[in-house]
């Protein structure tokens, strides 16, 4: 049977709405989106690049987080610009493949990355005499190396394996972007080794790095509360909450999107969702750490 189905080259993505009134209000919505998301986080290397006081290893995992941003914003949101554009929504399997292998390297590079950010947080707070020989440069370099390798390696695991997978139809596919989840419901070939195998992906993939933000997280606060004076725990839980409030977001909209039932009534919240932390995330993160940072201000006033 599978001989006379006939194999799709191409997808319809069918975005994240139908009627045209509502694609020229998407249209302006995401391009100010994209324009502001790419303008903050050059802005925030150029920045961080240009004043020589915040040449630490705070910062430079947060040009690493912007930098690895910008790269998410622009798998996605130029092809869906495109759409709303030319109207034109097919995108060929080939072109398929890579947006998801790009999009997945980045979102998984990026747990790594936090994961990385809250291990400095916890040793600036709770070891602050090893802090400099324990986060030194050539420490810092290797955790975001391995923060983009793994994210490479895991998704070019997947990848390759959806990859080989045949695709018999229907040829739509109701999200904005290539996602592991409408893929598979569109494949003819047998799904099932490919789902275990993202079920145990998913171990090192976003689980070992959100838990090892959990428990340094867990550190931090019992370190916290353990200061005696109130200015002195203010001044602790200040150093950590832009971090904080990004893995929240983060990982609290990542969960909502993958823990959710892949019904059809739920499908439109579904993509609100991962439009919510593969688009808005990318745009709020550099406002978060320029307008709750004292240091980023104070760098942008004696550079303007």
């Amino acid at each position: 049977e599978q001989d006379n189905q006939t194999v799709l080259t191409e997808f319809l993505l069918l975005g994240l709405g139908e009627t045209h009134e509502l694609q020229s209000c998407l249209f302006l919505l995401c391009l100010t989106i994209y324009t502001v998301t790419m303008l903050g986080n050059i802005l925030f290397i150029v920045l961080v690049a240009a004043d020589s006081r915040l040449h630490t290893p705070m910062y430079f995992f947060l040009v690493n987080l912007s930098s690895l941003e910008t790269c998410y914003s622009s798998t996605i949101l130029p092809r869906l610009l495109g759409s709303f554009l030319t109207t034109d929504r097919t995108i060929s399997v080939h072109g398929c493949m890579v947006q998801f292998f790009f999009f997945g390297t980045f979102a998984t590079s990026e747990c790594y990355l936090l994961a990385a950010m809250s291990y400095d947080r916890y040793l600036a707070i709770c070891q602050p005499l090893l802090y400099t020989s324990l986060m030194n440069w050539k420490i810092c370099i290797q955790m975001v190396a391995g923060s983009w390798t793994a994210g490479l390696l895991i998704s070019t695991g997947i990848t390759s394996f959806i990859s080989h997978l045949r695709f018999c139809g229907p040829q739509a596919i109701d999200h904005f972007f290539c996602e592991e989840a409408p893929l598979l419901e569109l494949s003819c070939s047998d799904t099932g080794m490919i789902r275990i195998l993202t079920v145990i992906l998913s171990f090192p993939d976003v689980v070992f790095p959100f838990l090892f933000t959990l428990a340094s997280y867990v550190c931090i606060i019992a370190a916290i509360l353990k200061i005696p004076s109130s200015m002195g725990r203010h001044k602790a839980f200040s150093t950590c909450s832009c971090h904080l409030t990004v893995v929240i977001v983060f990982y609290g909209s990542l969960f909502i999107v993958y823990m959710l039932p892949k019904t059809l009534p739920l499908r439109q919240l579904y993509k609100m969702f991962s439009f919510f932390y593969t688009v808005l995330i990318p745009l709020v993160n550099p406002l978060i750490y320029s307008l709750r940072n004292r240091e980023v201000k104070g760098a942008l006033e004696r550079v303007l």
